[in-house]
């Protein structure tokens, strides 16, 4: 009887430490993806705020502030998506020929 109980229990701690080991990895990998896909979506949206405005001429430096697109209401304030405190607004975006540098901080 003893020999059988610590056969199920070996099994059953084997089948736990397996789904761990698989679990704990891919979860890391899902949350760290969202966090990533998260902070690109605010700068995308930063950028077509400032494309905006250089397209409609409003915005005529190189450089733009987040503070100048508040502003000239081409974008509302911008929340960090994991922290969720509020950017600076002397985080600029830069054009140097048809680039682009987002800066958020």
């Amino acid at each position: 009887m003893m020999e059988r109980f610590s056969k199920k229990i070996i099994i059953s701690t084997t089948l736990i430490a397996i789904c761990l080991i698989i679990l704990i990895p891919t979860i890391y990998k899902i949350v760290k993806d969202h966090h990533n896909d998260s902070y690109l979506v605010v700068e995308k949206k930063a950028l077509e705020a400032a494309k905006k405005c250089w397209n409609e001429k409003v915005c005529l430096n190189e450089s733009i502030t987040l503070k100048e697109l508040y502003d000239n209401k081409y974008l509302d304030i911008l929340v960090n998506p994991i922290s969720k405190k509020i950017y600076n607004e002397n985080s600029t975006i830069k054009k140097s020929d048809d680039k682009y540098e987002v800066d958020l901080h």
